[in-house]
């Protein structure tokens, strides 16, 4: 993936998020210099295995499990700092060195206790479906300048005038919604005050290092959270997250120019799931989808959460692509296909006498559509110890072929189990 000419590239997700971008960045780390997280949250859960053991990442960036590589959290994330360091503490005694090798943006900004109590309380959270981590309330507040920036820390007056703000916003919220909860100024400075020092020793001018980094050769490499379907511009609107999740978002989410952006890979399983509420037009809501979920483990690494399973819909990776850019596709989760005889790639959707072939902004017609499908002969044997393209079934290569044929973006990658080696190079670099 790395050369000359592509020495920084994003990994995104091309659907409803969940598509296994942490396994991929962890198998292109390898090769990267810097691994950079540039928007989200801790409401992502990024899972990679390595051998027997598995790690769980919410906010540090999957990199950071091999030696050497540099990990940076940027500006476009909106940082939990208690659990920022209860991930750093489980890699180190798991016997991951994380000394000197994280960064954190001095202009990321930070979920608050208030954040969280505010997110539990909303109605429009819970009619959404997020994690109630207080992700939503922390970019509103940025959006609204009034949000609390890592820097702010460097300065005890000014931010307990900016918690004093905050915790009164969450207040006059927490009223409106009928709740008897409240924010408290002393507990939430006393809060941020025990983690100030950590978090200090982090932070840096993230968009200079990355600007150094790239004018002097190193490889970049750029890890996103959610999917493309959750943009807050591009998704399926309102039931997104808050933040840009397309590769548009890197740049400004890591402070790097997007002309230093080289390469775009949409990650995407051979299946579609979305977790939480909002428009899913290929749902198998039948004996059929929960299989699916039993196969390929759907719940949710975060919040344990089923996730809702449905065919490939090429429509909406189609879309992914286009807003993206994306120059490859890496295919994960081709095994959880392995046992059944039929598989279906959607191809477009049905509103009345017309057949869609973009995806519609409209939430409305995405609710009342209906998918057209393509039906194709299963493989039914395991895909697991392929290592090349011609060690899978005749039939798995002819879904492959044309899902790259629908989406009209080569493949890259193909995964096919869950472990560091269960990854398929299509186009091996000499």
């Amino acid at each position: 993936m790395f050369d000359t000419k592509t020495r920084t590239v994003v990994i995104v997700g091309a659907q409803w998020g969940d598509e296994g971008k942490g396994k991929l960045v962890d198998v292109l780390a390898e090769r990267a210099d810097w691994v950079v997280r540039y928007q989200g949250g801790a409401n992502a859960g990024h899972t990679v295995h390595i051998g027997e053991d598995s790690f769980v990442l919410h906010q540090i960036p999957s990199g950071i499990l091999h030696g050497g590589v540099r990990c940076a959290i940027g500006n476009g994330v909106v940082l939990d700092p208690e659990t920022l360091f209860t991930e750093i503490d489980e890699l180190v005694k798991d016997g991951i060195d994380v000394e000197g090798r994280l960064y954190v943006s001095d202009r990321a900004h930070l979920v608050m206790p208030y954040h969280k109590l505010v997110d539990k309380e909303s109605e429009a959270s819970k009619a959404i479906g997020t994690t109630g981590r207080g992700i939503g309330p922390a970019y509103e507040d940025k959006a609204g300048r009034r949000g609390i920036r890592v820097v702010d820390l460097r300065h005890p007056g000014r931010l307990r005038e900016l918690v004093q703000r905050g915790c009164d916003t969450a207040n006059m919220r927490l009223e409106r919604f009928g709740s008897a909860q409240r924010a408290d100024v002393e507990q939430t400075m006393t809060a941020i005050e025990r983690v100030a020092p950590r978090l200090l020793a982090l932070a840096d001018d993230l968009g200079v290092l990355l600007h150094r980094a790239v004018k002097s050769g190193a490889s970049v490499l750029m890890e996103g959270a959610q999917g493309s379907l959750l943009d807050v511009d591009h998704g399926t609107y309102p039931f997104v997250t808050s933040s840009s999740t397309t590769v548009g978002g890197a740049a400004t989410g890591a402070g790097l120019a997007p002309t230093a952006i080289h390469a775009a890979l949409g990650i995407v399983k051979a299946y579609t799931t979305r977790v939480g509420n909002g428009p899913l037009p290929t749902e198998l809501d039948t004996e059929l989808g929960e299989r699916i979920r039993k196969l390929g483990n759907e719940y949710g690494a975060t919040t344990g959460r089923p996730r809702r399973c449905g065919w490939f819909d090429s429509v909406v990776v189609r879309y992914a692509s286009r807003v993206n850019g994306l120059t490859g596709l890496a295919v994960t989760k081709l095994d959880v296909l392995d046992t059944l005889d039929r598989v279906a790639l959607c191809t477009g959707y049905r509103v009345g006498d017309d057949v869609l072939q973009e995806f519609p902004a409209d939430i409305t017609a995405l609710e009342q559509l209906s998918p057209v499908y393509e039906w194709m002969d299963g493989w039914q044997q395991s895909t697991e110890s392929a290592r090349t393209i011609a060690d899978l079934p005749r039939a798995a290569r002819a879904y492959l072929d044309r899902l790259e044929s629908l989406v009209d973006t080569p493949i890259r990658y193909v995964s096919v189990g869950t472990r560091r080696d269960q990854i398929i190079d299509v186009a091996p670099q000499g």
